[in-house]
């Protein structure tokens, strides 16, 4: 596969952030769309760490551990599948359907907010506050849900300069690129602690069962992203005919402070 590389789970939020400007950059001279959904993650990642320098939580340091466990999580299911492993369902399916320009943007953003936020945000959580020390957590884990709403606001704008139809799909029965994504957040976010919580009452062997079931559950939940109804494929292809095609340019977009 023309993306490979060999890296090992990081262990700082500064590792995090220079394995997915890797990744940005190599997407950004491949001109894959991998690279929209690591654009957009990599700003979360700044805008978390600006969080915990800024005491805007509770524990720092648990926020920093669940920030790297969450990102290892991404970050591994990446390498795994460009060294010819198998990484979960849920993100083959992401990491496919960055090869099919049929996509939009907004596609591409939502099948990578569901791989990492349904399937692995739930596990990331359960393994910085395993079992009873889980409640702790859940004060910090909601805050970031304000952080991600504000930059929300940022990213709809800069996506409508490479995308200027989506605002079509509320024209035809859907909703704009912020409500979308930001919907699309907040509702896996609250789905992630459900599941962290569901975790935290399981032996491993039972979690093993619990995560795979989920990553069925994520990829049905995926399949409705990549085909969804007749009405919002109408609306898809309209955004679509508009849509800019330079990738570098859109990962560009995406990626800027």
């Amino acid at each position: 596969m023309s993306l490979m590389t060999n890296n090992p789970p990081v262990s700082t939020i500064d590792d995090v952030l220079d394995q997915l400007t890797d990744i940005i950059d190599r997407s950004h001279r491949r001109k894959s769309r991998l690279g929209f959904f690591s654009a957009l993650y990599r700003r979360v990642t700044i805008a978390v760490k600006q969080g915990i320098a800024d005491g805007r939580f509770e524990d720092g340091e648990r926020m920093a551990q669940l920030d790297v466990r969450f990102a290892n999580r991404y970050l591994e299911a990446y390498h795994a599948y460009f060294t010819g492993h198998r990484p979960t369902e849920s993100w083959r399916v992401a990491f496919e359907a960055a090869a099919r320009p049929k996509y939009i943007i907004l596609q591409h953003l939502l099948l990578g907010i569901n791989a990492h936020i349904n399937l692995d945000l739930g596990i990331a959580a359960a393994q910085t506050a395993p079992g009873d020390s889980l409640p702790a957590l859940e004060n910090d884990f909601n805050a970031i849900n304000k952080i991600l709403a504000s930059l929300v606001d940022e990213v709809q704008d800069e996506i409508a300069s490479v995308s200027p139809a989506i605002k079509w799909l509320d024209r035809t029965g859907g909703r704009t690129d912020e409500e979308i994504v930001n919907f699309s957040m907040q509702v896996a976010r609250r789905e992630a602690w459900n599941f962290a919580q569901h975790l935290a009452l399981l032996n491993k062997t039972q979690q093993a069962d619990a995560i795979k079931q989920r990553d069925r559950e994520t990829v049905a939940i995926a399949r409705l992203v990549t085909d969804p109804g007749w009405l919002a494929k109408i609306g898809l292809w309209l955004v679509r005919r508009r849509e800019s095609q330079d990738v570098p340019q859109i990962i560009d977009v995406l990626s800027a402070d």
